[in-house]
């Protein structure tokens, strides 16, 4: 299975937020989107990195509660890692787990068209794994 097979069934929506925005109105917009990260794109559209709710915590446990009120740009993640539409889910595992990460920004063209998270992978193997399941009992019982 395909990246562009995983967005066709969970969609290409794409929450984003300003380098400019608090931690603060990304925690909230994390809560309210109930997702664990947000890419972060300058006014024009362009991302610049990803706001994750493990770089919250840190950010938090480093310099108290009061960072809260800090920007985005002082904690996000840059050179953020991505994958293309027509990546093997295989191979955006492999990344995810190579490079600990949860969240992958998937770029077509240039342009982001949605993320990809380990719980799409995880759920996507799942299913795998279960038709595979399927497909051997039926062979088995049917000889």
């Amino acid at each position: 299975m395909y990246v562009k097979n995983v967005l066709q069934y969970k969609g290409h929506q794409i929450i984003s937020v300003s380098p400019d925005n608090s931690l603060l109105e990304v925690a909230k917009t994390l809560r309210e989107n109930k997702i664990g990260a947000v890419l972060v794109c300058k006014s024009e559209g362009q991302m610049c990195g990803v706001l994750s709710e493990r770089d919250i915590i840190i950010a938090i446990a480093k310099h108290g509660a009061s960072i809260l009120s800090g920007k985005v740009s002082d904690f996000m993640t840059e050179g953020v890692y991505t994958c293309s539409l027509d990546d093997d889910m295989k191979k955006v595992m492999e990344q995810m787990t190579s490079k600990r990460i949860r969240h992958l920004p998937v770029v077509d063209e240039g342009n982001i068209v949605g993320v990809i998270s380990i719980g799409d992978v995880v759920k996507q193997r799942m299913a795998e794994t279960e038709a595979e399941s399927e497909a051997m009992m039926t062979y088995i019982t049917t000889g």
